[in-house]
């Protein structure tokens, strides 16, 4: 008896070892090939090192924006800000109300509306350093967005990668830091 239970111990323990020794998957730690584009587009550069006048510029353009304003640490350079945003598509529900006809026609109860986009909670993150030069300071912000369907439930999570919105939001930072530092 103690024979087998030191066998199936020593078999437990090498299953065990055998589960960690497991390998990572190929191209793991590999970059995608569009990051150098996309951090481009989430990151600009200011000739200023007053971290806390960017700061505050971000925050006034955040809320300028119709976010309002969730965390900020300025002495770590970080802001994040939410909006609550309909996220109703027009050509989304009719698509749906045609399946849901054609459904009915087809002798089955479709109920494709309930799929369809509801309501959506934007989120920005803004993360301020200053620049290996030391006399810029580095901007980068992202914007995610989680999205309800009409039934209530998370229908999809996602970074936005709009280029629009990355060029308003830094055009109006620019325009804030350079009234700020014309005291204006």
């Amino acid at each position: 008896m103690r024979i087998l239970a030191k066998a199936l111990l020593c078999f437990f323990l090498i299953l065990i070892l055998a589960g960690c020794a497991s390998t990572t998957p190929k191209g793991f730690l590999k970059l995608p090939e569009n990051h150098l584009e996309k951090r481009q587009t989430e990151m600009r550069l200011y000739e200023t090192k007053d971290e806390e006048k960017i700061i505050s510029a971000v925050a006034g353009v955040l809320q300028d924006l119709g976010f309002i304003l969730d965390d900020s640490e300025t002495k770590l350079g970080f802001v994040s800000a939410s909006k609550k945003a309909d996220a109703k598509s027009g050509g989304q529900m009719t698509a749906a109300f045609f399946l849901d006809v054609l459904s009915a026609m087809g002798g089955s109860q479709g109920n494709n509306m309930n799929s369809c986009d509801k309501e959506q909670l934007v989120k920005a993150s803004v993360i301020t350093k200053p620049s290996l030069k030391g006399n810029e300071t580095s901007v980068r912000v992202t914007f995610q967005r989680i999205v309800w369907n009409m039934n209530n439930q998370i229908s999809r999570v996602e970074t936005v990668n709009d280029p629009e919105i990355y060029v308003k939001f830094f055009n109006d930072l620019s325009k804030s830091i350079f009234l700020e530092a014309q005291e204006i």
